[in-house]
């Protein structure tokens, strides 16, 4: 097994594989209905639907870096606001989220084993710390998401 399919392997666990922590992003998002998606049950925390917006936007900029150009997310942009409320808007959201992993996905397992050393553009880490951040990323926001589910029932 390279490295670049153990990377592979870590992102599918914790976006709807078997994961060791427990449920997989995928498996937590599951279920929740747009109204529930759109609640603040916490004060000043962002909902489910702006969590997994936000994860949205990281998909293709990491994919943009891997490509080695540069990929910077400020503002709306890295957190895209939530532009329908329907059950529909929040089903295709989550069609969409799939779709960019998908993509992204493919992206890492062409991204070449002998440049995960290299720093990935106008950052001061590499790209093997780039992808291990989207592991550790994808974990954070599903778990604040699947606080949020339970704070919102």
């Amino acid at each position: 097994m390279t490295e670049i399919d153990r990377i592979v392997d870590q992102l599918s666990r914790g976006f709807d594989g078997d994961a060791w922590h427990g449920d997989p992003l995928m498996k937590i998002l599951d279920g929740i209905p747009a109204a529930q998606a759109t609640a603040h049950p916490i004060k000043d925390a962002h909902s489910i639907w702006e969590i997994v917006n936000h994860i949205r936007a990281w998909r293709p900029a990491v994919v943009t870096r891997l490509s080695g150009n540069v990929a910077e997310l400020k503002g709306a942009d890295d957190w895209p606001p939530v532009t329908g409320t329907s059950d529909g808007d929040w089903r295709n959201c989550i069609s969409d989220l799939r779709q960019r992993h998908e993509a992204f996905m493919k992206a890492v397992r062409a991204f070449p084993e002998n440049r995960l050393s290299d720093n990935a553009p106008n950052r001061d880490h590499s790209f093997y710390v780039l992808l291990h951040g989207m592991v550790q990323h994808d974990l954070y926001h599903a778990g604040q998401i699947a606080i949020l589910k339970k704070a919102a029932m």
